[in-house]
């Protein structure tokens, strides 16, 4: 007897007992993509809590630095006519007392300041605190967008350029060769982190009006960079693998 043949009851029973098994087999995958998405998702949570707990990490680990500098420094700032700000940065801002009009050559006053400045700024950044979260100390050469009155802004900008890296750079050379028992200590790691960045005009500081400031734009900021980029960039990492 061919199927054709049997009862409509019997081949429908036929019928079921294949079907059946597709249905669980289906049911299964189903459950099996809803298990892996699930596996993803609570990675990507815990990937996620790494990155808020290096963010919090870093956090509260620049709060503790800004306070170290803070009280390191908060009788000497005023004399030295510099300001700490919450970013870490150092700003010596009086143009006259850093170097002469359109030279590069550190004052003699400039070399009092940095003889006491330095060292102990070196001694707190390369502690164990803090030298491992530390990716880059950078001294910061700023100038106004003023050159002489014959100049095109083109003109004035390149040469401010210049001005404001040979400045960096006298200023790199003279507390990297000071002779003091912390900056000896320190030298190999100063030497992996610390730059000199001359950036012209390009941040000047304007009065509230808006007009620019020439005097408080040309500066000399020492800043500190950590590595909290990185260290969350290679967390992210982990997820796109």
């Amino acid at each position: 007897m061919t199927v054709s043949q049997l009862p409509t009851a019997a081949r429908h029973s036929q019928k079921d007992e294949h079907w059946i098994p597709l249905s669980d087999l289906m049911t299964g995958l189903m459950m099996i993509f809803m298990l892996v998405a699930i596996a993803f998702m609570i990675q990507v949570e815990a990937q996620a809590q790494k990155v808020k707990n290096v963010a919090i990490l870093y956090d509260e680990m620049r709060n503790q630095l800004y306070h170290d500098l803070e009280k390191e420094f908060e009788a000497d700032l005023p004399e030295w006519e510099a300001t700490l700000s919450r970013d870490l940065s150092i700003r010596f801002e009086e143009p006259e007392v850093l170097f002469q009009t359109g030279e590069s050559i550190v004052t003699a006053k400039f070399q009092t300041i940095l003889k006491e400045f330095f060292p102990r700024y070196v001694k707190i950044l390369a502690s164990d605190k803090y030298r491992e979260s530390i990716e880059e100390v950078r001294i910061e050469g700023h100038t106004s967008s003023v050159w002489a009155a014959w100049s095109t802004d083109d003109d004035a900008y390149f040469r401010n350029m210049k001005l404001s890296q040979d400045r960096t750079r006298s200023t790199l050379e003279w507390v990297l060769l000071f002779p003091d028992p912390n900056i000896e200590r320190a030298k190999t790691w100063l030497r992996s982190r610390l730059t000199a960045n001359g950036l012209s005009s390009s941040r000047i500081i304007t009065n509230s009006d808006g007009t620019e400031n020439r005097a408080a734009s040309q500066r000399v900021e020492f800043r500190v960079r950590t590595n909290a980029e990185e260290k969350i960039g290679q967390i992210l990492q982990t997820i796109q693998q």
